[in-house]
């Protein structure tokens, strides 16, 4: 069974750069690989564990292939290791491979384009907790929007190998269908068969796409989809479950849709983590101090004494939590 996993310092171990593939504009998928202690450590990674990665030795491209937009901010020096969850984790006899997917946005990420084979980095991890699976589903419903998508697609791929019997279906929303965070065309045959996207179609998982300009699937957001699924399809409170990682308005959005339902949610959030391991506390997720556990920052209760606010560190308690546990500030 795929519980919580506890949190823990590892590494540092090097990787090395196997591939740094573009699959889009601005969008890059590179694959890494760890040998001797790090396979082993890498192997045991959870879906929706992240790991933090030194970028500060990467090189910037030359200036003409800087985009425009990044030309005042490329040059600034990258202090700070880098947050990434993983969309693969292949093990291998006494190599472990692993893929993380990364759109071009900032001084960072656009070093990240110039890794090329043999280029070495400095990872540490898994850390976090990541997703986990309660007895008894049957359904797993895994919702993402814009880069939210790597640790649902290692969630499929776990959940057809060690748990079959569970139905997957993946709702994805972007802005466009050239936002997709994927590689291949979309096939209009496969789209109305609900296997669109072959990056879960491999893992026997029907997909939905939802578009805010209507460029392919659904015209509208991912949450409204995912709505209309459950006005159409047969389904069981006790038996599905929502996965769900993207921007907070849509986590959000997806949280209510499970607390009408009375349906259990996981959402992976997204924050800002200076160091990953918990020293800095800049990642502060606000939950409700009645329904957690586990380490809480700080506590306040409203002026009524009605209800109860404490705070939870993304990077050590999180990125995963229970959608019930946490406040959304929309």
């Amino acid at each position: 069974m795929l519980e919580k996993c506890s949190s823990s310092i590892k590494g540092p171990f090097n990787a090395a750069v196997v591939s740094n593939r573009q699959i889009g504009e601005r969008l890059y998928r590179l694959r890494l690989e760890f040998s001797g202690p790090g396979a082993e450590t890498f192997a045991k990674f959870k879906p929706g564990q992240f790991a933090q990665i030194d970028l500060s030795g990467a090189a910037l491209p030359p200036a003409e292939k800087i985009p425009e937009g990044l030309l005042d901010t490329s040059g600034r020096n990258i202090l700070l290791r880098r947050p990434f969850s993983f969309a693969d984790v292949d093990k291998q006899t006494n190599k472990t491979f692993v893929d993380l997917l990364y759109r071009v946005v900032g001084p960072a990420s656009l070093r990240m384009t110039t890794l090329s084979a043999s280029n070495l980095l400095s990872v540490i991890g898994p850390l976090g907790n990541g997703f986990w699976i309660p007895q008894g589903k049957k359904k797993a419903l895994l919702v993402m929007g814009g880069m939210g998508a790597p640790p649902l697609q290692y969630l499929a791929k776990v959940l057809s190998a060690n748990y079959p019997d569970i139905e997957v279906t993946a709702f994805v929303g972007a802005k466009t269908t050239r936002e997709l965070p994927f590689e291949g065309r979309l096939d209009e045959i496969s789209q109305q068969l609900e296997f669109a996207l072959r990056e879960f179609a491999k893992y026997g998982a029907k997909s939905m796409l939802a578009t805010d300009d209507g460029s392919a699937g659904y015209h509208g957001l991912v949450s409204d989809c995912l709505s209309q699924w459950f006005a159409s399809s047969s389904w069981a409170r006790d038996t599905t479950i929502i996965y769900a990682c993207g921007p907070d308005a849509m986590l959000a959005k997806v949280a209510q849709i499970a607390k009408d339902k009375a349906i259990d949610c996981q959402v992976s959030m997204e924050q800002m983590m200076a160091c990953g391991i918990g020293v800095c506390q800049s990642c502060a997720v606000p939950v409700r101090s009645e329904l957690s556990s586990g380490n809480v920052a700080t506590s306040v209760r409203t002026s009524n004494g009605a209800s109860q606010t404490a705070y939870k560190l993304c990077c050590e308690d999180g990125p995963v939590f229970d959608s019930r546990e946490v406040v959304f500030s929309s």
